[in-house]
């Protein structure tokens, strides 16, 4: 007997009903699709407090990489740039820090036992490595994660952000380093740093925040007697 027509949707639905349910209980119990981004970012937070390489410094890696990724049309795999982003400077806090080593290839070995268990896809985890190795200017990036991690992390160093992270380390007590180390520490910035971004969207960040910089140290010397009365 032909069934009406009435009661075919309504199976249909109840069908379509016990489908959504049981996916949503898959999805909820798997460990793939854990929030993993929110205990990388609350760990990042808690754990990495520093005014010039501590959580905001991370952020604003993470966010500057994806821009300039988009700006030259270039695919990133965001698990990996993202855990990169947030992770890459842990070997500069205790208790992974080891002052022996460079602190890129100390994260780099550190890095999947932080993400082990927390629901990240651990088949990526050789180009978290990766990124994470080559972050720093005087690094070569492999892979276009590691490239754009690379020279956010190097712009980073530039502009207002790079005079604002330098002095903030200086010590108020006199030690190391002072203002006059400080300031050095800038103009070798501004001198080693725009050479080493590569990508097309990071040159074409340079100049602004070269000039930002150029200016700054112009200005204040003018205003310090070249340095002398600061």
């Amino acid at each position: 007997m032909k069934k009406p027509l009435g009661m075919l949707v309504f199976e249909s639905l109840l069908t379509a009903f016990g489908v959504c349910l049981t996916l949503g209980a898959a999805s909820a119990s798997s460990p793939a699709t854990a929030d993993w981004r929110a205990t990388v970012r609350e760990f990042a937070a808690s754990h990495f407090k520093h005014p010039a390489w501590g959580y905001s410094h991370c952020v604003r890696d993470y966010a500057l990489a994806r821009e300039m990724a988009a700006a030259d049309q270039v695919g990133l795999d965001d698990d990996v740039l993202f855990a990169a982003a947030y992770l890459h400077d842990i070997a500069a806090f205790a208790p992974w820090e080891d002052s022996k080593l460079d602190h890129s290839d100390v994260g780099a070995g550190v890095v999947a036992s932080v993400l082990k268990g927390t629901g990240f896809p651990m088949e990526k985890i050789d180009a978290v490595r990766g990124a994470i190795r080559t972050h720093m200017y005087y690094r070569e990036p492999l892979g276009a994660e590691a490239l754009y991690l690379h020279d956010a992390d190097a712009l980073d160093w530039l502009g207002a952000i790079g005079i604002a992270r330098i002095i903030a380390l200086v010590d108020p007590h006199g030690g190391n380093p002072d203002g006059p180390k400080a300031l050095a520490m800038l103009s070798d910035n501004l001198h080693k740093v725009p050479e080493r971004i590569l990508s097309p969207a990071g040159r074409a960040r340079i100049a602004q925040r070269k000039t930002e910089l150029e200016n700054f140290l112009a200005d204040l010397r003018r205003e310090t007697d070249e340095l002398h009365t600061l």
